[in-house]
């Protein structure tokens, strides 16, 4: 007799499995533990098989039916339907998205993608796995991997939710670029995520305050090193990671030359810095603390591994900055006002002393000037510049007074009234040729 709706939701257990029979091999077996599981009998190639199509009532009688008619007609055809559920699982396990996440995992790798971009993208796919890591990608729509993104809104990262949405998508591309995808449902999703509020990391743009910090920095009694990496940070500024980690081999001291690796590059490619003579002293003295070993800040732990990310804001902190005034990242920014405001460096040069990257694809194609020679004088200047600032003894002008004497030479010596002073260039004056 077939089975009903209402007889299969009052089966009960028995001591042991009950087979209802609905007809055409379908059969509802009543565990004893009380669960309910539909299976289908059927026979190929001479032998009896069983296969299993769910349990009641997440699949319903109708849909255990229908379950059974699909694997009917493929009997017809010559199909084993066992087999064929079997093929379209590892079909499913092939094209899921974690496996195409791999996939682009691997190919930022051959890219040359730095190894904390790829560990960084891996964390935040991290986050999408548990909802959606297992599931046939082209079976995931928006409201899924909306439900993964507001796990982590939830818990108020909403700049972790927006990167993760924009990972998604790249990995949906890339899907769709190795025909196994034919949508990315991530622009559906866009404005349905809580806006980050963009906080720009701290830093000192008053000429006054930056003499303060300088003095302070001189007057750190932590360890040498840590304040050796500091005056360099205000020097130089160059990324905190690529300081922390660089190695005695990439300085030409002879040749006042720092060649940043592209390994260790935002940009992936190479960096040079123009080394002033106080950046030059800086190192010299550095080379005789930092333990003769390949890292010019080994940690204190190991001589093998470099100081950690937070070593040069920790010192800040002890110095009395808190993380909205100060931070190590924020040399760039310091440096990078007051080289535009005083108007005597080429916009251009300065830009490429900070390693950045054009983003007008256009004139990226054809501005590849280095400007290295302008950016040697103004490595050398800015030196100067901050040996004034720093000085107990040096007074201040505002960068907008004009008729002033320029800031005196590294070799000039100090008087009681040395005069630290910016003037701008005329608008005309700004840009010049090379």
């Amino acid at each position: 007799m077939a089975l009903s709706d209402v007889k299969c939701r009052n089966a009960r257990p028995a001591s042991k499995l009950v087979k209802l029979s609905d007809g055409g091999g379908l059969q509802l077996w009543v565990q004893p533990t009380g669960s309910r599981l539909w299976r289908l009998a059927y026979r190929f190639d001479g032998k009896q098989k069983l296969l299993a199509l769910g349990s009641y009532p997440l699949l319903s009688l109708a849909e255990a039916r229908e379950a059974r008619d699909d694997a009917k007609r493929l009997l017809l055809a010559g199909v084993d339907p066992g087999k064929e559920r079997s093929l379209r699982k590892a079909d499913s396990a092939k094209d899921s998205f974690r496996s195409i996440a791999d996939e682009y995992v691997d190919k930022l790798k051959k890219e040359g993608r730095a190894d904390r971009t790829i560990n960084k993208v891996k964390w935040l796919l991290g986050f999408a796995y548990p909802i959606i890591g297992d599931k046939c990608i082209r079976e995931i729509d928006p409201a899924t991997i909306l439900a993964a993104l507001r796990r982590v809104e939830v818990r108020g990262r909403y700049e972790s939710a927006r990167r993760l949405r924009s990972t998604i998508g790249s990995v949906f591309r890339y899907a769709i670029a190795t025909a196994r995808a034919e949508t990315d449902p991530t622009f559906a999703l866009r404005g349905a995520l809580i806006s980050p509020t963009i906080t720009s990391r701290a830093a000192i743009t008053d000429p006054k305050a930056l003499g303060g910090l300088l003095r302070a920095i001189d007057a750190f009694d932590g360890q040498p090193t840590t304040r050796a990496g500091l005056r360099l940070m205000a020097l130089l500024f160059p990324r905190p990671g690529e300081l922390r980690a660089a190695e005695w081999e990439e300085f030409d001291l002879d040749s006042s030359l720092w060649t940043i690796p592209e390994a260790r590059m935002k940009m992936r490619r190479p960096h040079r810095i123009p080394l002033s003579k106080q950046a030059i002293s800086v190192l010299t003295s550095l080379r005789e603390v930092s333990g003769g070993g390949s890292l010019l800040f080994p940690s204190v732990r190991s001589a093998s591994r470099p100081i950690s990310d937070n070593t040069l804001n920790a010192a800040l902190r002890r110095m009395g900055y808190s993380k909205e005034e100060a931070t190590a990242h924020g040399f760039r920014a310091t440096a990078s006002t007051l080289l535009n405001e005083c108007g005597k460096w080429h916009p251009d040069a300065i830009e490429r002393q900070l390693a950045h990257i054009e983003n007008n694809d256009v004139r990226r194609a054809y501005a590849r000037a280095e400007h290295w020679e302008e950016r040697v004088n103004m490595m050398q200047w800015w030196a100067d510049y901050l040996d004034e600032l720093g000085s107990k003894n040096a007074r201040v002008i505002s960068i907008g007074e004009r008729g002033k004497p320029a800031v005196p030479s590294r070799a000039s010596t100090l008087t009681p009234t040395a005069t630290v002073h910016q003037t701008p260039r005329r608008a005309s004056n700004l840009r010049r040729s090379y």
